[in-house]
């Protein structure tokens, strides 16, 4: 009888030893699995942005950031758009063929819509970062300057879709980020899954 009361009590002991230690394993694997999940700051840092362009003027440019790097949003004008195709004879990669930018911005346009320009606002020699030099024939581009952005750091020089002029260090166009419409004023910096609309 002993042994018997013995024994139950035993395998009891057992099963609860070995209950109360699996429940620990696992209280003390979640903070170490946790740990390899990227944190709510650096889920952050990479998720898309929304940014409202309704108060954006034509022939004006906002700056936001995304992934810790400048994003311009250019609204062009009619007179900039038509500079582009004049341009060509002047420019290292004219058709983006060797340049960073998605599907649906590998136009002459550079853009899902021809009048809104987002670019990435790093130079593509070392990574300055470029001023914007929209006014035509004046700054550190000389009379001809049909207008775009100018690196001071080691004067590379762009047009209005971003594309880099033959004498510039640089030696591909400013790269394009994924990008795409949520509504006509809104756009999101960051995704991309809708199809091109009205790129030219």
């Amino acid at each position: 009888m002993t042994d018997e009361v013995d024994k139950s009590r035993r395998q009891f002991l057992t099963a609860a030893t070995m209950t109360t230690g699996a429940v620990g394993a696992v209280f003390a694997a979640t903070p170490f699995v946790l740990s390899w999940q990227p944190s709510v700051r650096a889920r952050a840092l990479g998720a898309p942005i929304e940014v409202d362009i309704s108060k954006l003027e034509p022939g004006s440019m906002i700056t936001v950031q995304w992934r810790k790097q400048p994003v311009w949003i250019v609204r062009r004008t009619k007179e900039m758009l038509d500079q582009l195709t004049r341009l060509t004879p002047k420019l290292k990669d004219p058709e983006s063929q060797k340049s960073d930018q998605p599907p649906y911005a590998k136009n002459l346009v550079r853009a899902r819509k021809p009048e809104y320009l987002m670019l990435v606002g790093t130079c593509t020699h070392l990574g300055c970062l470029p001023k914007a030099r929209f006014q035509m024939g004046v700054g550190e581009g000389g009379p001809d300057w049909p207008g775009g952005f100018f690196c001071v750091c080691h004067g590379s020089r762009f047009d209005m879709a971003g594309r880099v002029f033959k004498e510039s260090p640089a030696s591909t166009n400013l790269r394009v980020p994924p990008y795409d419409y949520i509504s006509a004023t809104t756009v999101i910096i960051g995704a991309d899954t809708a199809p091109a609309k009205g790129a030219a």
